[in-house]
């Protein structure tokens, strides 16, 4: 099956046949594929989990030139202090720089304007603010982005596509490591010397915006620790 980037179809079963076939593709080879089919139409936006980590470092082995993916990080204002130095650990490891991409309202005019932090009533507004509209300005003109879902993590993301069509941002919508476990992962990780956040040694298996991450316990689902006190466990970038 063939598609082009200048003009991708729309049509879900399509990518559902396209998905299908490359079940047993390695994350490597899905995202070969990607870069061949969509640079440098191609976005990855990454929060710098673990899973985007393991993307990060085999995009390093593939692109030969920064323009073919343009990798960007929707940087809330509120991410952990770990989080921004994995940043800069992975540009000193592989040369790749990650784009921060923000809100067009800052932290503090946002607080201004809503009476305080509303991520503590209103999480849903806030990631809206913070993550959803910054990443629909930021994928104009693009027309395919990578993410680094994977099935296992969530319910909500159990059903996911290695590709999709993704109708709340227009966009064709890659998952390279659907398929993988989180012992994949971590052995990847670990036998390759991947930079990680060293908050995922201390009990976080699911990072986010700091004020709404805490650690999970033994035997909580790896995003229990995500919005705690909310029936919220999507920022809603992955959510239809």
């Amino acid at each position: 099956m063939e598609t082009t980037a200048t003009n991708p179809i729309t049509d879900p079963a399509y990518y559902r046949s396209l998905s299908d076939s490359m079940e047993s593709w390695t994350p490597q080879a899905v995202l070969r594929w990607a870069v061949e089919t969509y640079s440098p139409s191609l976005l990855m936006a990454t929060a710098f989990g673990a899973e985007g980590c393991a993307i990060l470092a085999m995009l390093s082995e593939i692109i030969t030139d920064p323009a073919q993916v343009r990798l960007i990080n929707l940087e809330t204002g509120y991410q952990f202090q770990e989080t921004l130095d994995l940043r800069e650990r992975i540009r000193e490891k592989y040369g790749i720089a990650v784009e921060y991409v923000r809100a067009e309202e800052s932290v503090e005019a946002m607080e201004k304007r809503f009476g305080g932090s509303i991520y503590k009533t209103d999480p849903d507004t806030c990631c809206r603010i913070r993550k959803i509209e910054p990443l629909h300005k930021a994928a104009q003109g693009y027309n395919a982005w990578i993410s680094a879902i994977r099935r296992e993590q969530s319910h909500a993301r159990k059903n996911a596509g290695i590709v999709e069509w993704d109708p709340k941002f227009n966009l064709v919508k890659i998952n390279p490591l659907a398929t993988w476990q989180k012992r994949d992962l971590w052995q990847y990780l670990l036998e390759n010397e991947v930079p990680y956040n060293p908050l995922h040694d201390l009990g976080y298996p699911s990072i986010g915006c700091q004020p709404c991450t805490r650690s999970v316990n033994a035997g909580e689902d790896e995003r229990a620790g995500r919005w705690d006190g909310f029936a919220k466990t999507e920022c809603g970038l992955h959510t239809r």
